[in-house]
């Protein structure tokens, strides 16, 4: 058996946090690589990838040359989980919107779970009222995504960031705001064992 063929693709857009969302990636029984964004099209087609994560960023998605995530990439049909600006920048590049937020966030966030999804369904910290789910995650960006690339739904929300997660199921296409590698995110590991491990399908065979 190739401990190796099952694999995830991590684009890194420059966050402090990359190395973590690989390391949460392995402790998933998965074996994952870091490239660079701007991955080319022959490393992406050597590595074949199971599916893909894109990396935060200290970066603005809506300038005209922000890092971003290849066509190439966008086109393979494999699933995407973008995190933080890798949410923003799979919106802007898909027909979305990101805009600067009046206010940086950064630290503890309680986000509301809206409707049913195959990344967070289920995985609530908090019921309210027996109907408001709500999970504890970690904030830590500027800019925010104001509008959905079209075919995306509404995943979660806060009062500060209204579009906290989306979700195009037909593409597999998620993004979420927070950061769900740190452990300040309750469900963070669930959430990525559900994609990489359900959502990719990738076997749990690296040790």
């Amino acid at each position: 058996m190739n401990i190796h063929q099952q694999k995830i693709l991590i684009l890194d857009f420059g966050s402090q946090y990359t190395q973590l969302i690989a390391r949460r990636v392995r402790e998933a029984g998965v074996y994952c690589e870091i490239h660079h964004w701007s991955c080319p099209q022959e490393d992406f087609d050597a590595f074949a990838p199971q599916g893909v994560i894109l990396s935060g960023s200290p970066e603005s998605a809506n300038l005209v040359d922000s890092p971003s995530v290849p066509d190439h990439i966008l086109r393979s049909k494999l699933p995407i989980l973008g995190i933080c600006y890798g949410m923003q920048t799979l919106a802007e590049q898909l027909g979305g919107k990101v805009e600067g937020s009046h206010k940086s966030e950064f630290g503890y966030a309680r986000v509301e779970i809206l409707g049913v999804d195959s990344l967070l369904s289920g995985l609530e910290h908090e019921i309210v009222d027996n109907e408001r789910q709500y999970q504890d995650v970690w904030m830590s960006h500027g800019d925010k995504v104001t509008e959905l690339p079209s075919g995306f739904k509404l995943m979660a929300s806060t009062d500060s960031c209204p579009i906290a997660g989306f979700a195009d199921e037909a593409r597999h296409f998620y993004g979420v705001q927070f950061h769900p590698e740190v452990t300040h995110t309750v469900q963070g590991r669930a959430m990525l064992n559900r994609f990489v491990l359900d959502i990719c399908k990738a076997s749990p065979d690296w040790i």
